[in-house]
């Protein structure tokens, strides 16, 4: 590793943590090809439709290599993101509208490519959803490859090496990555990567976690040219690049990599093994997700479950309520995903702080006391019923528990069983297959529910206990609310003494039980959840090795 020979006095930009790790090594902005795409008008239309038809076939292929090549690089969960651009580069839509421009308008290829591009990338970046946002980085990378394709094909561009090749390991900057640009990084020349742009759902954001690979995005402004070759430390993290960094600085970091190495090599350790305690006694360590894209991350983890699919996401990324085919393609793909392991889906959760203006809900005072979650569900039963279809169709796919948000009484987990029994007779009259061993269960976020769980548990294969919404109900603190966040306290002994309340009543019931919120994540925490029995935690991608040692160590 290169250290700097003079210290300047050093600088910190900041950004959006996105790949944990550190890196250092001097900055070296991506040198990409300039790409021409000015209009200009085409005599020939029927020649420039087959010049893209060409390009654009000739990218699929590109694809099928690519995807073939990054295999072993990043894993088949990751790489299947190569066979989807495959898939959009046939997307009817945006075919048709290149091709229209180019026909109705005789303009040259490569305007045409660029004009649909950008719009289709200006609709993703403008929904308010991370996930969606990130797919904006999907277009662009296809479509980028198209333009090359054009130029090359046309003898107007030569191939470019991808990786910088200066001696010594690089951090590598730039607008944003694109997928297929980062699986082509070499490990041995780029140590960190730090973007102006980006989001925190890419595929470029899972490709460099996958491959290791320490990363800031959305650093804005101050990434700019003038660092260019400048000695840099990247915490990723942290989110934040110390530029030129002073020689204590750079002890410090040291120090915290040799540490951070250690540990990582140590946490594989526990790869593929089991989770459980010194005493044998397993526990079922899931990962939370919030789209289809994650269950690449909860694989990479070593998952042994999704103990939550927040299915609101669906709703938040979408203009109008999901259809039952649209909702019932992601819950296949993610119970495929998962290869027979268990994935628990949470039924619509939006209210509350989470809203879609679709659902034309009322402005309420109090909103994450008000209409939200299963109350939304009852007291609209065609929304639910469409979600609950899609469900129960897509449950011949994997292993699906489906479980019911915000429970406060007998009563709501009853009409909940019984609209699923309707939709089960209407799948039966209209001959379409479904599992008939999918689990249901509630989760316990309200106190009313921790202290009738002894009732609750007669009605449901499950629990699993919201921290987050618990801690909140029971101290009347709202967790929103930054102003009095220091009354909000998970450890308080009434939240705790309802965590034990309800595994004690799952279990008198012979149901389990799991917790999902904030607090099954905390280490510090993890041997309590263990005393009180709780059979499975359900965290963060990121958090699943980490636990699996922690509980390694307990009784």
């Amino acid at each position: 590793m290169e250290m700097p020979t003079s210290q300047k006095a050093q600088m910190q930009i900041r950004g959006t943590p996105a790949s944990r790790g550190i890196a250092f090594g001097r900055i070296s902005f991506l040198k990409r090809h300039a790409l021409p795409s000015e209009r200009h008008e085409v005599s020939d239309v029927k020649a420039e439709l087959e010049r893209f038809e060409k390009a654009r076939t000739d990218a699929i292929a590109q694809l099928g290599n690519l995807y073939e090549a990054s295999l072993e690089k990043v894993g088949e969960q990751n790489a299947v993101v190569f066979q989807i651009h495959q898939m959009m580069l046939d997307d009817p839509d945006y075919v048709s509208q290149i091709n229209e421009l180019i026909e109705n308008e005789h303009v040259n290829s490569e305007y045409a490519v660029d004009f649909v591009s950008k719009k289709f990338a200006d609709m993703f970046k403008s929904m308010d959803n991370d996930y969606m946002q990130g797919r904006a980085a999907d277009v662009i990378d296809i479509s980028r490859r198209v333009t090359e394709l054009l130029l090359l094909n046309s003898g107007q561009l030569i191939p470019q090496k991808i990786t910088p090749s200066q001696g010594q390991p690089v951090i590598l900057a730039t607008d944003d990555l694109s997928p297929s640009e980062t699986v082509q990084l070499d490990k041995d020349s780029v140590s960190g990567i730090i973007t102006s742009e980006g989001s925190s759902r890419s595929h470029t954001v899972i490709f460099a976690r996958t491959m290791g690979l320490a990363s800031v995005i959305c650093i804005g402004p101050d990434l700019n040219p003038s660092l260019e070759g400048k000695f840099a430390i990247v915490d990723g993290g942290a989110g934040i690049v110390y530029i030129e960094p002073d020689e204590a600085t750079i002890a410090e970091f040291t120090e915290r990599k040799r540490t951070e190495d250690a540990l990582r090599a140590r946490l594989e350790q526990f790869r593929g093994k089991e989770t459980s305690t010194l005493s044998g006694r397993k526990i079922h360590l899931y990962a939370n997700i919030g789209s289809a894209d994650d269950i690449e991350l909860a694989k990479a983890s070593d998952a042994e479950g999704i103990g939550l699919f927040r299915s609101e996401y669906i709703y938040l990324s979408s203009p109008d309520f999901p259809s039952e085919e649209t909702q019932f393609n992601i819950y296949k793909q993610v119970l495929e995903g998962m290869g027979g392991k268990q994935v628990v889906i949470r039924t619509l959760d939006i209210g509350a702080d989470k809203t879609a203006d679709y659902f034309m809900l009322k402005p309420e005072d109090n909103p994450a006391m008000g209409m939200r979650a299963v109350r939304i569900c009852l007291t609209r039963p065609e929304i639910f019923k469409t979600q609950l279809k899609a469900l129960y169709r897509a449950s011949i796919y994997g292993n699906l528990a489906i479980m019911f948000p915000m429970i406060t009484s007998v009563e709501e987990v009853k009409q909940c069983i019984a609209l699923c029994d309707e939709v089960k007779k209407e799948l039966d009259e209209a001959s379409i297959p479904y599992s008939h061993d999918v689990s249901l269960g509630i989760m316990i976020e309200t106190p009313a529910s921790a202290i009738i769980s002894d009732e609750l548990a007669h009605y449901v294969d499950f629990f699993s206990i919201g921290t987050n919404d618990l801690t909140q109900f029971t101290l009347a603190v709202d967790r929103q609310n930054a102003e009095i966040s220091k009354f909000l306290n998970p450890y308080h002994h009434a939240v705790i003494r309802l965590i034990e309340t309800t595994v004690k009543n799952a279990h008198d019931a012979g149901i389990w039980v799991g917790v999902c919120g904030e607090l099954a994540a905390d280490e510090g925490f993890t041997h309590e959840l263990v005393r009180i029995g709780v059979d499975e935690i359900s965290v963060a991608p990121s958090s699943v090795l980490m636990l699996r040692a922690r509980i390694s160590t307990l009784g």
